[in-house]
């Protein structure tokens, strides 16, 4: 899932800011509570002043320690405050309370200074933490009278309410804020990368075949846009140096043909004049021989070099189809025989299974020159003795041609690569061949498979181990081809 660019921006963009939330949030809250604890103590500083006067100004008036405690702390009141006022060894004189909240000492009367002391403590019914903020200090209210000890009490309920509700809402905002970052990221993620998708898709579609085309470039200015138009110069270039390279191929194989024609023909009109002449001698039979390998050789080349040719107008698109109908069980069975003639040199059988009345629609031309390579490869790799089995069958909408022989088979390491131009299996194996006048210049195979793709088809090997190989042409049918038309 990660290997997504686009969850990985998303997590990026929802993470980072779920981090900044966080840390936003705990520091409101820790700052709100300190603010609260402020605004409380001052509340309770300004309560234990206005107590301590107003004892003082009982006492200034004649009254006793007990009337000026329940004068002071019946004349004052303070919002969620209880306010008590006791002796300098801690007895109770008098007292207010707010609800539960009750002005209670929380430490030993000799604890008490002149000094405010502040202490936090819990709720007696609900054990919580931050139940009540109590100050306590000890004051002298008149001349040679005995010093009395007040005590302030504030309830935090409401403190603590707040800092539940703000804590509630940062419960149900950040999560809310991050699951929007997320969708937003994504589409955000999506939209930029929208470009890179295309341009991957389309990268995709572009090979040899279709060098002219480009990836397209929705913004030359941004970054994407200028990848774009790198690789488009690079396809430009490539595109520049595969039509050099086909061209050459093309001119090199069309300026070939010609001299390797007038070579063929001499050696065989050389050939024919030295049979009819009936000269027994060394030097005319040693002449023949030689003749006999130059045309061998020639005629080889020669093929080379129309093999070449084929595939450069192929590469180049010059090589264009003509269509025709025809029985392709008729082209397979004339082909077989052909190649029959050829294997029987060598001691090889040619068997055929071919299904009747199968019509198609394609370049017949180049589909015997399919098979006679297929065919050629089947039995030059066969021994003597060995059999190559032809088989024609139509399945529900395609043709299938199986070509067998029983050869030794492919190498495993070498099978990927049968199809490529130029590839030779086993080159000392090929160079006996070609000493022979037998072996191609492993162009047979690509062709094929260029010819069946072209068709619409496949050429592919099933199989091959030490009794042989298979390789199996899938072709359209012409029911298909109508329905897919």
């Amino acid at each position: 899932m990660l290997d997504s660019m686009r969850i990985r921006l998303t997590l990026w963009h929802a993470g980072v800011l779920a981090l900044v939330l966080l840390v936003f949030s705990a520091g409101v809250y820790a700052l709100l509570a300190r603010n609260l604890q402020r605004r409380t103590d001052a509340g309770i500083d300004a309560a234990l002043a206005a107590m301590k006067h107003l004892l003082a100004y009982e006492r200034a008036e004649g009254d006793t320690e007990l009337e000026a405690a329940r004068n002071t702390v019946a004349e004052l009141r303070y919002p969620q405050t209880a306010l008590a006022v006791y002796t300098a060894d801690g007895q109770l004189l008098a007292e207010t309370r707010f609800g539960s909240t009750q002005a209670a000492l929380p430490t030993l009367p000799a604890e008490v200074s002149e000094t405010a002391r502040y202490w936090t403590l819990p709720l007696p019914q609900d054990n919580t933490e931050n139940g009540v903020r109590i100050a306590a200090q000890r004051v002298v209210p008149a001349t040679n009278a005995a010093p009395n000890l007040i005590v302030v009490a504030h309830s935090l309920e409401q403190s603590r309410e707040e800092m539940e509700a703000l804590g509630q809402v940062f419960l149900l905002i950040i999560p809310l804020a991050v699951l929007l970052a997320g969708v937003s990221g994504w589409f955000l993620a999506r939209k930029s990368l929208a470009p890179v998708a295309t341009i991957a898709a389309r990268a995709e579609q572009i090979g040899a075949e279709n060098l002219s085309e480009r990836l397209p470039v929705a913004n030359p200015r941004d970054e994407l846009g200028r990848m774009a138009v790198t690789f488009n110069s690079l396809l430009t270039r490539l595109e520049r140096a595969f039509a050099q390279q086909r061209q050459f191929m093309a001119d090199a194989s069309h300026e070939l043909r010609t001299p390797l024609y007038v070579i063929r023909t001499a050696t065989e009109v050389t050939l024919e004049e030295s049979a009819a002449s009936h000269d027994a001698a060394p030097e005319t039979h040693d002449c023949q021989q030689a003749l006999a390998i130059v045309n061998e050789q020639s005629r080889r080349l020669t093929r080379i070099v129309e093999d070449m040719f084929t595939l450069a107008r192929a590469d180049a698109g010059q090589r264009t189809l003509e269509y025709s109908d025809f029985y392709f069980d008729e082209l397979l069975h004339s082909t077989a025989r052909a190649a029959a003639v050829l294997a029987a040199r060598k001691g090889v059988t040619v068997e055929t299974a071919l299904t009747e009345e199968t019509p198609f629609h394609g370049d017949e031309g180049l589909l015997r020159q399919m098979l006679l390579n297929l065919l050629d490869n089947a039995v030059k790799h066969t021994p003597t003795g060995g059999v190559v089995r032809v088989q024609l069958a139509q399945q529900t909408s395609a043709y299938e041609i199986t070509v067998a022989d029983t050869g030794s088979g492919i190498p495993p390491e070498a099978q990927p690569h049968i199809f490529e131009r130029f590839y030779r299996v086993d080159k000392a194996r090929a160079r006996s061949e070609t000493a022979n006048g037998a072996s191609g210049a492993g162009l047979g195979l690509a062709i094929a498979r260029w010819v069946a793709e072209a068709h619409a088809g496949t050429l592919t090997l099933r199989q091959s181990n030490a009794n042989g190989s298979v390789f199996v042409v899938t072709l359209p049918s012409p029911s298909a081809t109508a329905e897919n038309a």
